[in-house]
């Protein structure tokens, strides 16, 4: 190799290097700075009471949304006094859902169903589900991350003996 061929490589993977290395620290701030779906992710206690569980016996589902990251199930809830309340419902991403037994067909506008949760706690019509029980007497998880949500595995030695 020729003295400027080896210049010439020296400078180009030298240069190379730092180009590298500042692709990967711009990346990093820009991730830092930058809001993303990973920032908007939060936990049950931020905004969920375990304090103040929720259920309707006969809520009726007005909307699906099977998104990420969480999916949410719109029901109409029948009150006491005649009134009707459009809860939202939490529940797991779409591929947790689905490894649970609930696909975009499970849920249909109209449909009856039995919800349990815990309301969020700002008092609002929003509400983190545990479980979620079809009229057929399927019971589903729906992916509550609370004090009480049961183990998606049953655990050896601790939820089985």
């Amino acid at each position: 190799m020729r003295s400027d061929e080896r210049f010439m490589d020296m400078r180009f993977g030298f240069s190379g290097r730092i180009a590298t290395l500042g692709t990967v620290v711009a990346a990093g701030v820009a991730m830092i700075f930058s809001p993303s779906a990973a920032s908007a992710h939060h936990a049950f206690a931020a905004e969920f009471d375990a304090n103040k569980p929720v259920h309707f016996a006969d809520a009726t589902v007005t909307k699906v949304e099977l998104i990420n990251p969480h999916s949410w199930i719109h029901v109409d809830v029948k009150q006491p006094d005649g009134t009707v309340e459009n809860w939202a419902i939490e529940a797991g991403s779409p591929n947790i859902l689905l490894r649970r037994g609930i696909t975009k067909n499970t849920l249909k506008v109209g449909q009856k169903i039995v919800v349990d949760g815990y309301q969020s706690k700002d008092g609002s019509h929003r509400a983190n589900g545990r479980d979620l029980t079809l009229l057929n007497g399927q019971h589903l998880f729906l992916g509550s991350s609370g004090d009480q949500a049961p183990y998606e595995v049953a655990r050896p030695g601790v939820d089985v003996k």
